[in-house]
């Protein structure tokens, strides 16, 4: 029993720090695959693109014509082109598309509804062409 109490501390140990490493490579080999041109995300969430790599900092254009220097640990990940457009541009124009294409059905059906409840509220609606005189003498 007093094994097991020695032992179990020492494995959690063992994995916390495997696992730390594994990230820790896994850091180091997404900042040494960073190069000019490339799309990355920052540990704040903003999106650029690389311009230059030094030792230790990395030149991002975050607007056309804005530079800004970032530590290299500051970049959380490495993007490909096609998310990187998607994200800053909005949907892929196969998207835009069907999107039109499915706005366009729903005005129909939305214009078809709004003619159907036109047309029961004018039934329920009409107007009386009997005179006023008329009415009370039929009462």
């Amino acid at each position: 029993m007093s094994l097991i109490i020695l032992v179990l501390p020492i494995a959690v140990m063992f994995l916390l720090f495997r696992s730390q490493k594994k990230r820790q490579q896994q850091s180091q080999h997404m900042q040494s695959s960073m190069e000019p041109g490339a799309a990355v995300r920052t540990i704040g969430g903003m999106y650029a693109t690389v311009k230059s790599i030094g030792d230790s900092t990395v030149e991002l254009e975050i607007a056309p014509g804005v530079f800004t220097h970032f530590a290299k640990s500051a970049v959380a990940a490495v993007i490909d082109a096609q998310e990187y457009d998607e994200i800053i541009n909005g949907r892929p124009a196969e998207d835009e598309a069907a999107a039109a294409d499915e706005a366009d059905d729903t005005e129909a059906v939305a214009d078809a509804v709004v003619t159907d409840e036109a047309a029961e509220e004018a039934a329920e609606e009409s107007v009386s062409l009997e005179k006023a005189g008329d009415q009370a003498a039929a009462k």
